[in-house]
């Protein structure tokens, strides 16, 4: 299995993607205590580090609105995940309780002020691209599967496997056939960078709480201009 943004690499230069894949997860429902307890302390802290800003003007945050703006999305509804995230945590707002898996890269995101986001591998086809949108791509979004098909606008950025959209606007919202859950033993998770800090310090952490949180076994791959195709880690299927 590959992860190939070659199609974006020439608009957007500064894009690097960490890509970690997790396996052998015992995925808890409820936060560990010592994950609550952590992600009090990084709310906190989060806080902390962005009162008084504007959301415009946080350099993470600066630089997804301005990739969002070169390809065509100008509504404020259409925001990168890390800013929806950010913008709770300045209006006094919690993380969402989902699982001890996203809970867990949703606190690294906070912290880092990176957008991350996660598959089950196991519903995954074929290969990964984060490419232009086509037409007859197909995404069904996260929580309104009753809805039906929503899909992208040709020319966005989207996050694909070879039969569905896995994310549309990059990193805005995702698809209903392909969350983590508790019955997840095999994740791959996505921590993005757009010329905003070093990724390495991310991914760590992230490895991290996914090893002591939810018991899983980690590999990191990263995609790049320089480097814009890649096989994962310790997935042969």
């Amino acid at each position: 299995m590959r992860l190939d943004i070659s199609d974006i690499c020439r608009d957007f230069p500064d894009f690097k993607v960490a890509v970690i894949v997790a396996r052998n997860l015992a995925i808890p429902q409820e936060r560990p205590a010592g994950l609550v307890a952590m992600i009090a302390e990084r709310e906190a802290q989060c806080r902390a580090d962005w009162a008084g800003y504007e959301l415009s003007g946080i350099p993470g945050i600066a630089v997804w609105r301005q990739a969002y703006r070169q390809f065509g999305i100008k509504k404020t509804s259409y925001r990168c995940s890390v800013e929806r995230l950010v913008k709770n945590m300045l209006a006094d707002r919690s993380l969402p309780w989902i699982n001890a898996f996203v809970d867990a890269y949703n606190a690294v995101s906070i912290s880092h002020v990176f957008p991350l986001g996660a598959d089950d591998l196991d519903k995954i086809e074929g290969d990964l691209f984060f490419r232009y949108a086509r037409p007859q791509d197909s995404f069904i979004p996260l929580g309104r599967a009753e809805e039906g098909e929503d899909p992208p606008k040709v020319g966005e950025v989207v996050y694909t496997d070879e039969a569905k959209v896995l994310c549309r606007r990059w990193n805005w919202y995702q698809d209903h056939r392909s969350p983590v859950t508790t019955d997840t033993v095999r994740a791959v998770l996505t921590v993005q960078s757009n010329g905003w800090r070093q990724l390495d310090a991310a991914v760590e952490d992230a490895v991290r709480l996914i090893e002591t949180y939810c018991d899983g076994e980690c590999n990191v791959v990263l995609a790049s201009a320089t480097e814009p195709t890649v096989s994962l880690p310790g997935v042969w299927t």
